[in-house]
């Protein structure tokens, strides 16, 4: 099939729905359904910029006769990986950012996953040449599956939060955690849930190993990779409560239209055929499925441009609410758009330097310099805040007192248009630009985007930690010793030259 349009995908969920739960009730079409409807067409709509003339050759590739999207293209050269960033950026622009977990985001992930697939054949649960049990084989499938059919994926890393201070196995139910409960000649049995499901809105869920396990023994049921259709018998998604609440896109600019949703997802003795198995038990594969396979730094590479059109959409509404009350002769002002400036230009180099740095991995995939990507995963996350707070000191009052579209139409409807004008904008100009300004930064679903932030790529403190670990140091190091072991005079000069 390859690339898809925006009607496919819609036909597709609503032949095929995940088992979502909403208010206590099942979604039985979220094509149709109240809190899912505008996010499904939203949705549509990025597939079908991908079927746009001005787009097409920029965010799909030709292979075999076959046009694909672009984020599953494997990297060869530099200038490969330079035309995939621009088409994450092309796709984050769509939603200014604000979608965390677009599909482009988990299309990096099975195409490093699926070309660097030989790291699950060391599992010990994996058979060489067994049309079912192969785990690299099923590896590689699958990323050719979901490529060729352009497949919409979700994904849960992490356990529920119920006591940090225990392991999986010491809950009250070792099945708390996701986790084997047996093998049978079909598959194996999983039960337990998993938080946190962004974009349940999808084909499939790919539950890949966390980078957190635990568990001391070199064998858990708590080790696992697999994949599964999001209407799996016995799977279901329960969804946090939406923050589309069926108001005008002009009201709620974003959370009208981008609430990919969240949730965690239960299982309740799922069947996952071997062919979806990709690894099993081995904790030591698990821990490091991410950086082994190249898979977090390609999704770090697809974050990193979705950051840069994020922070461009916030640079360029504070400039818009500057321009439209005429503040911009004052000095604090220019300072707080600046700060807008140094965090985009800061993640803009560490995007280039990623590419300008990039090295092809062990399997000739093109791969992005690690250390400018966890410099942005470390970075983002403590900057984001003050994105927010600096429209919010850029609007001031004029973020708060928003009449709604009802009410520009409404009786005071004059009034409004009198009193609500702005020096460069109407009523109506203006407005619009403010109730953006808010959805971005004060509404529940910009509230909501401030702790996405925080919590992107896992908690901040052990991502720095991992930072210190994996960063080479020594040559820093080096370089210190060196200068003090130094001369304190250069030879054959004399002290009071």
């Amino acid at each position: 099939m390859g690339a898809i349009t925006g009607q496919q995908f819609l036909d597709r969920l609503r032949h095929n729905p995940p088992t979502l739960y909403i208010d206590g009730a099942r979604v039985t079409d979220p094509t149709t359904h109240p809190a899912t409807r505008n996010m499904a067409h939203s949705l549509a709509g990025l597939y079908d910029l991908q079927h746009q003339p001005q787009w097409r050759d920029l965010l799909t590739f030709e292979e075999s006769g076959q046009r694909y999207a672009t984020s599953f293209m494997v990297p060869r050269t530099k200038e490969d990986l330079a035309r995939i960033g621009e088409a994450h950026r092309v796709r984050a622009n769509y939603a200014l950012g604000f979608l965390g977990r677009a599909p482009d985001y988990m299309n990096a992930n099975v195409m490093a996953a699926g070309t660097s697939a030989e790291y699950f054949s060391a599992c010990s649960a994996s058979v060489a040449g067994d049309e079912k049990r192969d785990f690299a084989a099923n590896m590689r499938r699958y990323f050719e599956f979901v490529r060729d059919n352009d497949l919409c994926l979700t994904h849960a890393l992490t356990n529920p939060q119920v006591n940090r201070a225990k392991q999986a196995s010491e809950m009250p139910d070792p099945y708390i955690a996701l986790g084997v409960v047996e093998e049978t000649e079909e598959g194996v049995i999983v039960r337990g849930a998993r938080m946190m499901a962004t974009l349940p809105i999808a084909d499939e869920i790919l539950v890949f190993p966390s980078t957190v396990l635990k568990e001391n023994a070199d064998k858990s049921r708590y080790a696992m990779g697999f994949a599964l259709p999001c209407n799996a018998p016995g799977l279901s998604f329960q969804c946090r409560e939406p923050f589309d609440i069926g108001r005008d896109p002009e009201d709620h600019p974003l959370g009208s239209r981008f609430d990919e949703q969240d949730a965690f997802v239960i299982f309740d003795d799922v069947l996952v055929p071997w062919e979806r198995v990709f690894l099993l038990y081995d904790v030591e594969l698990a821990n490091k499925a991410y950086a082994g396979t190249d898979a977090v730094l390609h999704m770090a590479y697809q974050v990193v441009n979705l950051k840069v059109a994020k922070t461009e959409a916030f640079l360029g509404t504070a400039q818009a609410i500057v321009n439209a009350i005429g503040s911009g002769q004052f000095q604090h002002v220019q300072s707080k758009v600046a700060e807008i400036i140094v965090i985009l230009e800061i993640m803009k180099a560490l995007e280039v330097a990623a590419v300008a740095g990039a090295q092809p991995n062990a399997n000739g995939v093109m791969t992005p310099a690690r250390g400018p990507l966890d410099a942005a995963r470390n970075y983002y996350p403590a900057v984001y805040a003050r994105l927010p707070e600096l429209l919010q000191l850029l609007g001031a009052s004029g973020i708060i007192m928003m009449p709604s579209k009802a009410d520009r139409e409404g009786p005071l409807g004059p009034q409004i248009q009198k009193y609500l004008q702005a020096g460069a904008a109407s009523a109506d100009e203006r407005l619009k630009l403010f109730r953006l300004a808010w959805d971005m930064s004060m509404s529940s679903f910009g509230g909501r985007q401030s702790l996405y932030e925080k919590f992107f790529f896992g908690d901040p403190v052990r991502m720095h930690s991992a930072l210190y670990e994996v960063y080479n140091k020594q040559p820093y190091v080096e370089r210190i010793q060196a200068f003090l072991n130094q001369a304190a005079q250069p030879e054959g000069v004399a002290a009071d030259d």
